[in-house]
């Protein structure tokens, strides 16, 4: 017997390798998904502004980076005791403006130099609902919690959200002609704004990613995110105990069904053989001094160096340090 409807997924045509270069923008789904990358040792960077929703902040923060921007002064705003970006997440606030720069121009500058070799850039959308701060006429990526009056909130429409994501593809294709693209639309749901609201929201992102998808074909891809957890898990024993938010079990199924659709299978086997180092490295070790444990660690040592012999474009250094150091201890 069946008892829900799952998704399969055919093979994508582009096929992702361990050596390819990954860039992440969007919503906190977008830091699912390059988690699971990072995990398994590819070159990603995820979300180099922190977390962005709407089509708009994602558009403003690829082209900061193409023009690698620097952030002075007056681009910040002050408000409850730190200082704060329009364009960023809190994460860059701080309660010294210096700090704030520099965290923010250090990261600019450091993605501004991967992005133009990057391979693939995977855009999350979570809202098409943008909110417009009065005084200055800018979309905000965050409002920092600033009075709600000083902002405007409007939804784009399917023709505004398309002409956005249109640009964005644009803007990348002018970083990198290369480059391929992969849309997602987020299985979070944006409650604050209704539940009516938020379907909207969702069905305009949708539709305008179907647009981009249709007329780019040749480097523009999608990945079922939203539907894989509404219409297949479609269950809320697959969400935090806030309702909200995919939980684990939820996102190692999408991450699994990510993997069936774009990872190659040279690539899975170099995966599989990184899987045994992840491992390792969850062992725990009580006495790093025994023999039996020094034994045990020089044998992973020796493991990450055939694997970057193998394969030198993986991400091994955290590895090789880790069991390094429990050497010296």
């Amino acid at each position: 017997m069946q008892f829900r409807t799952e998704i399969n997924l055919s093979k994508s045509a582009l096929s992702i390798e361990h050596h390819n270069r990954i860039i992440t923008f969007g919503s906190c789904f977008a830091y699912n998904i390059s988690a699971y990358l990072s995990e398994y040792r590819f070159r990603v960077s995820a979300n180099p502004f922190g977390v962005l929703y709407n089509p708009v902040s994602v558009y403003n923060a690829i082209e900061i980076l193409w023009k690698n921007r620097r952030f002075v002064r007056d681009d910040l705003v002050y408000h409850q005791g730190e200082w704060h970006s329009f364009y960023h997440h809190s994460d860059f606030s701080h309660h010294n403006a210096d700090i704030c720069l520099k965290k923010i121009n250090d990261r600019t500058g450091e993605v501004s130099e991967f992005i133009k070799n990057a391979d693939i850039v995977i855009l999350t959308y979570g809202t098409a609902f943008v909110y417009k701060h009065r005084q200055n006429g800018m979309v905000v990526s965050n409002c920092h919690k600033l009075p709600s009056a000083e902002f405007e909130r409007n939804r784009l429409s399917v023709d505004a959200c398309t002409k956005e994501l249109n640009e964005t593809a644009d803007i990348l294709q002018k970083i990198n002609p290369n480059v391929k693209i992969i849309f997602t639309v987020s299985p979070v749901r944006h409650w604050k704004d209704g539940a009516e609201e938020n379907q909207r929201s969702k069905a305009v992102l949708l539709l305008s990613v179907e647009n981009i998808i249709k007329n780019r074909a040749e480097n523009c891809f999608y990945f079922p995110s939203y539907e894989l957890l509404l219409d297949d898990l479609r269950d809320y024993r697959f969400y935090e105990r806030d309702l909200l938010h995919p939980n684990k079990q939820a996102t190692d199924y999408i991450w699994k069904k990510f993997n069936e659709a774009y990872i190659s299978d040279s690539c899975k086997s170099s995966m599989n053989e990184v899987e045994k180092i992840i491992r390792a490295k969850q062992h725990r070790i009580r006495n790093p001094q025994s023999e039996e444990a020094k034994k045990f660690i020089k044998s992973q040592l020796i493991k990450i160096q055939d694997l970057r012999n193998k394969y030198p474009f993986l991400e091994l250094n955290n590895d090789y340090e880790y069991f390094e150091n429990l050497l010296k201890e």
